[in-house]
């Protein structure tokens, strides 16, 4: 037959080496060991220009687009058409 009485586990008090250190943050890190990256190698790279030839954008995002960098948009291309101001 089986016994279905539950296992008591006994925890040791932690004392000297064991205790938790609460200041162990102040030492500095070990510095990790550098990996190097397979990324690095640029050769085995490919670029895949999958986007459609027109990109829907609503009218929205050009008011957007044209707050955030009209200034540098119109050093681009000059002022928008009928803009007198320029």
């Amino acid at each position: 037959m089986t016994d279905n009485k539950r296992k008591t586990v006994r925890r040791r008090a932690t004392t000297g080496r064991d205790a938790i250190d609460l200041y162990d943050y102040v030492e500095k890190p070990k510095p990790r060991k550098r990996r190097t990256s397979k990324a690095d190698d640029l050769s085995d790279w490919r670029v895949v220009d999958d986007w459609p030839e027109k990109v829907p954008v609503t009218p929205e995002e050009v008011d957007v687009i044209e707050r955030w960098f009209g200034d540098i948009l119109e050093e681009m291309f000059g002022p928008k058409v009928g803009d007198k101001n320029k």
